[in-house]
């Protein structure tokens, strides 16, 4: 395990433990990437579980696309490879519908396996292509949803109740004293189910669902500041225990900008990004506070340490509708708010990527008010303790053995400098604590990354003509 020591504390459990300082005073004036966790309602799908969804088999086919679930889509099209999604809610009832034999009487029930008010039919019927077999399609809307088949003859119930064994969205009973033939039914409409109720708890509950797997970005699919508050004590909370994440909220333009701007600062979080004005238009439609928190996710996700997100063009955005003063924006940025504009081109851009960190710790410097600088450094920490996690009782707290935990942890930040991503990277042991026991004390001096953001050009002109 890792976790977060306080110089000069001796730990109860066995782990590798980080610590954070910096180096100089502040200026005057092989990670987890590509991966979101998205909190959202539906009406179908595994309740309050984590379940890891990828880009390319999409997240219809396990939720649907009904309520939320778009906010998934948003986080997609952002860029993320991967998304570690969970469905929240409490209660809820299953779609259900008893089917008959051919004497009418009640043979088998089939049963959702999910909560949610999804909307299936039922169809029964011999199969066309092979008068051995029947068949049982089971429709959501108009679409195929599930199809077994099964011997035609004997006991069909029996055979019937077999097929949907391996189902995962199904479960089929016999019921009442029905047997033998089943009779054929035609697009019979199930007994809708109900959807889960989502409360602010609702959105505790999946917190703590996805804190046991690896994810690096989170976004949530509501508006709502409470929930907002919860995300990011929950950031708080799972950071000390050595998961380094970030999150990314926004509020729709309804909120009045100085609110925003205010609730902003609120967070001065590094693990807290906030979208100020985030109302776009795309060749799709409109996208409004959470959806586009989604995509600035997704985006954030996937990029890499090495290359920041200032100036990044949002992708497939065709109209910035709130448009803010460059007074407003300059405003926003020393409030913690990253501020969506335009370029000469007109394309919608990331002024400053920026998290809402703006009154810093003793131990923090400026470099943390940034995104890549801090996906940088998160990186560095998480690889190191990965690393010296898995030394563990493996090595001898002797010369040798802190050798070899120095030799490790160099190794990760000499990759991580010809990545592109850190300066320069130096592992020591520590000369202000002494080993003693089982405890040893390393120091990591890094040096880490920043684009060019800033770029002063002093013209000088004169009236002669003369060279």
């Amino acid at each position: 395990m890792a976790g977060v020591f306080t110089l000069g504390e001796a730990k109860v459990r066995p782990g590798s433990y980080f610590n954070i300082q910096k180096v100089s005073e502040n200026s005057s004036a092989g990670t987890i990437d590509g991966i979101a966790a998205v909190l959202f309602k539906a009406d179908w799908g595994p309740l309050n579980e984590a379940i890891e969804i990828s880009v390319d088999e999409g997240y219809e086919s396990i939720f649907g696309n009904a309520y939320t679930t778009d906010t998934i889509a948003e986080v997609f099209n952002g860029g993320a490879k991967k998304a570690i999604g969970c469905r929240i809610g409490s209660g809820g009832t299953a779609a259900s519908i008893t089917l008959k034999d051919s004497t009418a009487q009640d043979a088998v029930t089939i049963t959702a396996k999910y909560v949610g008010g999804k909307s299936f039919a039922v169809s029964l019927r011999d199969k066309l292509s092979d008068d051995t077999k029947r068949e049982c399609i089971i429709y959501a809307g108009t679409k195929e949803f599930e199809k077994v088949e099964f011997i035609k003859g004997g006991d069909e119930v029996s055979a019937l109740v077999s097929a949907f064994s391996k189902s995962t969205n199904f479960t089929v009973q016999s019921a009442g004293s029905g047997s033998g033939f089943m009779a054929d039914v035609t697009q019979s409409i199930f007994t809708n189910g109900t959807d889960p109720v989502a409360t602010t708890v609702s959105y505790s509950e999946g917190l703590a669902a996805i804190e046991a797997v690896n994810w690096n970005v989170i976004c949530v699919d509501t508006e709502d500041t409470a929930v907002h508050a919860l995300v990011s004590s929950f950031l708080d909370r799972i950071f000390e225990v050595g998961q380094l994440t970030m999150a990314v909220l926004a509020e729709t333009s309804s909120v009045a900008l100085d609110t925003r701007m205010q609730n902003a600062a609120a967070f001065n979080d590094e693990k807290i990004i906030y979208v100020l004005n985030p109302t776009l238009k795309t060749s799709t439609g409109t996208l409004d506070g959470h959806l586009t928190a989604a995509r600035i996710a997704g985006t954030i996700a996937a990029c890499p340490a090495n290359m920041s997100l200032t100036h990044r063009i949002i992708d497939g955005a065709t109209e910035l509708v709130e448009k803010i003063t460059p007074t407003q924006i300059i405003k926003a940025e020393t409030m913690g708010c990253l501020v969506l504009t335009t370029n000469f081109s007109n394309q919608i851009w990331i002024d400053s990527a920026i998290n809402t960190l703006i009154l810093l710790e003793d131990n923090q410097d400026d470099g943390w008010k940034k995104i890549r600088r801090t996906k940088t450094r998160y990186e560095l920490i998480t690889r190191a303790n990965i690393q010296t996690d898995s030394l563990i009782g493996k090595v001898d707290n002797d010369v040798n053995g802190r050798a070899t935990i120095v030799s490790q942890v160099q190794g990760i930040g000499t990759a991580m400098v010809e990545e592109g991503k850190l300066v320069s990277c130096k592992v020591t042991e520590s000369t202000q604590y002494t080993v003693d026991g089982d405890s040893c004390w390393f120091e990591i001096d890094a040096i880490d990354k920043d684009s060019a953001e800033r770029i002063y050009l002093t013209f000088k002109f004169r009236f002669s003509t003369q060279e």
